[in-house]
C-alpha cells in the first residue's frame, strides 16, 4: 500500500502528464476532463483535511474541480428537480475547490502569486472569472469567481485589474 507522500507524488506526476498531453494536442478538452476524472477515481484518494501543503491543496483543488465539472455536465443533461440537485452539488464542489485555493494562497503567504481577470469569449463571464498563477510552480494555474479570494488577492497586492489572456487560453475558451 502506497504512503500518503507516494500517492501525492503519483498524482502530481499523472496530473503533469495529462496537462502535457493537452498542451501537445494529444488530448482535446473533453478527453482531458474525462482523463482527470479517471485519475481521481483510479487513485481512490479522499481530499485532505487540513490542507497544510501546496501538494495537498493541488490534489484537493483537482479533486473538487473534477467533481464540479461532472455535476455541471449532469445538470446540463437533466431537467427539473434532478437538474437543480446536480447544480447544487456542482456549486458545493466549486466552493470546496475555492477553499483549497485559499488554503494554498495562505500557505504561500501570497508570495510568487499573480492574479488577474481573464479574457473570455463569453460576455456573461467577463470580469467574473480570474486566474491565479503560482509563478514558482509549473502548472499551478487556478481559476475562480470567489469574491473572498479576489479581495484577498487585492489586499495582498497581487491582483492586476488589467484583463489578460489566460495562460491556458485554448483550454478555457474552448466550448
Amino acid at each position: 500500500m502506497a504512503t500518503e507522500k507516494e500517492n501525492i507524488e503519483n498524482f502530481l506526476k499523472e496530473r503533469d502528464n495529462l496537462i502535457k498531453k493537452l498542451e501537445d494536442g494529444k488530448l482535446d478538452k473533453r478527453s482531458f476532463l474525462d482523463e482527470n476524472a479517471n485519475l481521481v477515481e483510479k487513485l481512490s484518494m479522499r481530499p485532505f483535511c487540513p490542507v497544510d501543503t501546496i501538494e495537498k491543496g493541488l490534489y484537493n483543488y483537482h479533486y473538487y474541480n473534477v467533481l464540479a465539472k461532472y455535476y455541471n455536465d449532469m445538470g446540463n443533461l437533466s431537467k427539473g428537480r434532478k437538474q437543480k440537485c446536480n447544480f447544487n452539488k456542482r456549486d458545493n464542489y466549486y466552493c470546496e475547490k475555492d477553499k483549497s485555493l485559499q488554503a494554498m494562497l495562505e500557505i504561500k503567504n501570497y508570495e510568487n502569486v499573480e492574479g488577474y481577470y481573464i479574457e473570455l469569449h463569453s460576455a456573461r463571464l467577463k470580469n467574473s472569472i480570474f486566474e491565479v498563477v503560482f509563478t514558482d510552480k509549473k502548472y499551478a494555474i487556478f481559476h475562480s469567481k470567489n469574491l473572498g479570494i479576489l479581495k484577498n488577492l487585492k489586499d495582498n497586492s497581487v491582483f492586476s485589474e488589467v484583463s489578460q489572456k489566460s495562460i491556458i487560453d485554448t483550454y478555457v475558451n474552448k466550448p
